[in-house]
């Protein structure tokens, strides 16, 4: 058992490896997108802030992952394994479609549908998943109507300015504004998996003192903390690319102050949902953002088409998730119950 735990910990690892490499897009397409930063070094910038979130923050997100979502008595080693794969599978195919999906939301969907086979309605904490489906909703409207804002007063502000004085200025605050993206980045998904991480150990009973910190029992341990900070940072530094070009270059054309308007909305709507312990979709934040800078400017900069493919992603990856996690269950029951029979 203690060797099939470990290797189910190294699986959400690799989940959250996989979460870095499609939401590498969120933290860094505007600033790709705009020309400020060269892919490569824009990586580089988003994944150093990734891991830096791991310093001085709440893990508000990872208490509800790991204690809210669903009741803790039907969490085993299988459920978590079924769970992470299912996740892994969907979120790898949708990078590999150029799809910003929600990870966050691949991750609870894999993890409901386990859960309903295993234990039923009843093993679901319902007033959690319905909070999480209310900001599927509201988040990128949150981050729109921030993303819009932000444009309209940073176009206030430099209306006496050259345009060429206005990219100037903007290309060294979009630098901010990417590293503030990207530690919002990194505090929210990380902990998303560090949750996971911590519900497994809690189930184990030789596992529970690795599980959490010895003055915080709600809190992750902090290699726990480290670890996922260090996978997602490592998965943004490999990049989603198609990701990325969707997000930074087929929805709307940026530049730096629309750039740094929409990582601006979008971080502060992650920071300010992570301090209330709500596992929100970066991924629907800013694309959210993205959108209502190019409103901002006209309706016709904004390639709809588009935003109905990321829409339809978006609708199917709560179901798809479920139900790929929720067969991957199934047949590993069966296996188990074969081998006993054997």
């Amino acid at each position: 058992m203690e060797v099939y735990v470990v290797i189910v910990v190294l699986i959400a690892l690799l989940f959250d490896f996989s979460n870095g490499l499609n939401d590498a897009a969120n933290s860094i397409a505007t600033v790709v997108a705009t020309r400020v930063l060269s892919p490569r070094k824009a990586v580089l910038w988003a994944a150093f802030f990734n891991f830096v979130a791991a310093f001085g923050f709440e893990t508000h997100v990872a208490a509800t992952i790991g204690k809210g979502l669903v009741d803790p008595g039907v969490v085993d080693p299988h459920v978590v394994t079924a769970a992470l794969l299912g996740a892994i599978l969907w979120t790898l195919a949708c990078t590999q479609q150029g799809l910003p999906i929600s990870v966050s939301h691949t991750l609870i969907g894999s993890l409901a549908g386990v859960v309903l086979v295993k234990g039923g309605p009843r093993a679901l904490v319902w007033f959690t998943i319905g909070k999480v489906a209310l900001f599927i909703v509201l988040s990128p409207l949150i981050g729109m109507v921030l993303g819009a804002l932000v444009t309209l007063v940073t176009v206030w502000v430099c209306r006496r300015m050259k345009p060429r004085e206005v990219d100037a200025a903007f290309r060294g605050l979009q630098l901010l504004s990417a590293a503030v993206y990207s530690l919002s980045h990194g505090l929210n998904d990380a902990q998303k998996t560090m949750g996971i991480i911590m519900a497994l150990l809690l189930s184990v009973p030789a596992f529970q003192a690795y599980a959490v910190q010895a003055d915080d029992p709600n809190a992750p341990a902090w290699w726990i903390i480290l670890s996922c900070h260090a996978a997602i940072a490592l998965g943004t530094y490999a990049g989603g690319w198609k990701v990325i070009r969707t997000i930074g270059h087929k929805v709307t054309r940026l530049r730096p102050f629309s750039g740094f308007s929409a990582e601006t909305g979008g971080g502060v709507t992650i920071l300010g949902l992570s301090a209330l312990g709500i596992p929100v979709s970066t991924t629907h934040t800013i694309t959210g953002a993205v959108f209502g800078v190019g409103l901002v400017h006209r309706s016709g900069s904004v390639r709809w088409t588009v935003g109905r493919d990321i829409a339809v992603a978006w609708v199917l990856t709560l179901p798809c998730s479920a139900g790929m996690s929720a067969v991957l269950y199934i047949l590993m029951r069966v296996a188990v119950l074969s081998r006993l029979g054997a």
